[in-house]
């Protein structure tokens, strides 16, 4: 599925202000945790300017996203409780942070690991 053909219709964000979910014109949602966003934030505080530039975000199971301003009709930029809101969702970004959920997350996991951090 192309989700650069979807149309978000409803972004919701849950009372513990943990979860964002998405409803997209054709029916389908997607729910994506404060957490995995924060830490795949498409700023370039957290995705550098080049993948070698990429930083590993330890430390955020706790975040909450406290505000969801639009960014013209093409995306939202999140503010999170740790200050972080330079970061501009679209939503073809969230269309990969859904369909690479898995394999994202269970990088993410496995590079924590790796270097002793934890979440």
């Amino acid at each position: 599925m192309n989700d650069a053909t979807l149309w978000p219709t409803k972004i919701r964000l849950d009372r513990d202000k943990r979860v964002i979910a998405i409803t997209y014109d054709d029916g389908r949602a997607e729910s994506f945790d404060a957490e995995y966003l924060r830490v795949f934030s498409p700023s370039a505080e957290v995705q550098g300017h080049s993948p070698e530039q990429r930083r590993l975000i330890a430390g955020k199971s706790r975040v909450r996203i406290m505000a969801i301003e639009p960014v013209g009709n093409y995306a939202v930029r999140l503010t999170f409780d740790d200050g972080h809101n330079t970061g501009i969702f679209t939503w073809d970004y969230f269309g990969k942070l859904a369909s690479e959920r898995d394999s994202l997350w269970s990088g993410y996991l496995s590079e924590l690991a790796q270097k002793g951090l934890g979440r």
